[in-house]
């Protein structure tokens, strides 16, 4: 199984985005309400571990996976 990561860039200003949104705005659910479902059940995981926090902070740098993809929090462009 190939795994594929993705880049997820910060909008300006902004220090970090909450772990939910990341899913939405990358289409990997169909939406929020599924996400933080994804989530609770211990499907995703930052930087290795299960977290299940919907809210949880990502910073940059931080490395979420979800159902064989990789996502990336980098700075803004």
């Amino acid at each position: 199984m190939t795994t594929e990561t993705q880049a997820f860039a910060l909008l300006q200003g902004d220090e970090f985005v909450e772990l939910y949104k990341v899913l939405k705005v990358q289409g990997l659910v169909n939406g929020g309400g599924e996400a933080k479902h994804v989530i609770t059940e211990g499907q995703v995981t930052v930087n290795g571990e299960v977290d299940t926090r919907k809210r949880k902070k990502c910073v940059v740098g931080d490395l979420i996976s979800f159902n064989g993809t990789n996502i990336e929090i980098v700075p803004a462009q």
